[in-house]
């Protein structure tokens, strides 16, 4: 094993699957002459050459509707958004054109395009840089929805993502780009199925079910119950769409989410422990 940061992880993501299929290529703004808004495609344009890592215009919804049809022909686009914000630009490309072309074809056209980049808010950017929107495309047919909180799930995630035949939205957390994991060395074969969360902790009188950004928060915050001897597992949902439905059991259940109000749902249960954590929760 070995550490490396999420920008890394991505990074190391894009070279492999670019290595390993022709078809594959990246496109965005930025993300050649400059290696990315937030550094993730640092390399590629050296390494791969400005047929496959090409710069675009300020221009969102065309260059996503190029990538959908590059897709109708069998190539395996990956497009950057430079903050998911700037998706709702491309809102007819990513909601209307890639996820239904499967089905309104017959079934003649697969759309195998990745859209990635960050999602959220982040430090000193201003209301059009801060969307989660996460919540709009998991509620749209026929994409998939995924949000590391890792740098090993960021790579295996993406990977994954870019192997798929359907559209598949890769939501970056921009504060976490920095931040450091541990991942298997760079030779290993990494792939993490969409739709499996994970439990990012062990504990037995309440769960809190977290994806993206919020996961390092729920682990800090699960140290600091220990102390009062509360257990708290802590469950990466990992993917948004599809949803991991299979628990081997369930403990009180609260729900995290760092973009807006805070939301919890709860369970009865006979432990005191618990009690005394979803009153601290509540008050």
């Amino acid at each position: 094993m070995r550490e490396i940061t999420y920008r890394q992880a991505l990074n190391e993501a894009l070279a492999e699957e670019l290595e390993r299929d022709p078809n594959v290529f990246l496109m965005g703004e930025e993300v050649a002459e400059y290696n990315g808004a937030y550094k993730v495609s640092q390399g590629l344009l050296e390494r791969f050459g400005p047929k496959r890592i090409i710069d675009t215009p300020i221009s969102e919804n065309g260059f996503a509707g190029l990538g959908v049809g590059a897709a109708m022909v069998g190539l395996r686009p990956i497009i950057e958004f430079m903050t998911f914000s700037f998706s709702f630009v491309a809102f007819d490309q990513v909601v209307n054109n890639a996820p239904n072309m499967l089905t309104m074809s017959g079934g003649q056209f697969n759309i195998p395009i990745t859209f990635r980049g960050p999602n959220g808010p982040a430090h000193q950017l201003g209301a059009t840089h801060s969307h989660a929107t996460e919540c709009l495309y998991a509620n749209v047919p026929g994409l998939k929805v995924c949000t590391p909180a890792t740098p090993r799930d960021a790579k295996g995630l993406l990977k994954t993502a870019v192997r798929d035949n359907n559209p598949v939205l890769v939501l970056e957390a921009e504060l976490l780009y920095s931040s450091k994991g541990m991942i298997e060395p760079a030779e290993t074969e990494l792939l993490i199925p969409l739709g499996e969360a994970e439990v990012k902790r062990e504990g037995s009188d309440v769960t809190v079910v977290c994806y993206a950004q919020t996961v390092p928060l729920a682990l800090a915050v699960a140290e600091k119950f220990e102390d009062e001897d509360i257990s708290v597992e802590v469950l990466d949902l990992r993917s948004i769409k599809p949803l991991c439905a299979s628990r081997r059991k369930m403990c009180p259940c609260h729900t995290t989410n760092d973009w807006r109000k805070q939301f919890c749902r709860t369970r009865r249960s006979s432990s005191p422990r618990s009690k005394k954590f979803v009153m601290r929760k509540r008050g």
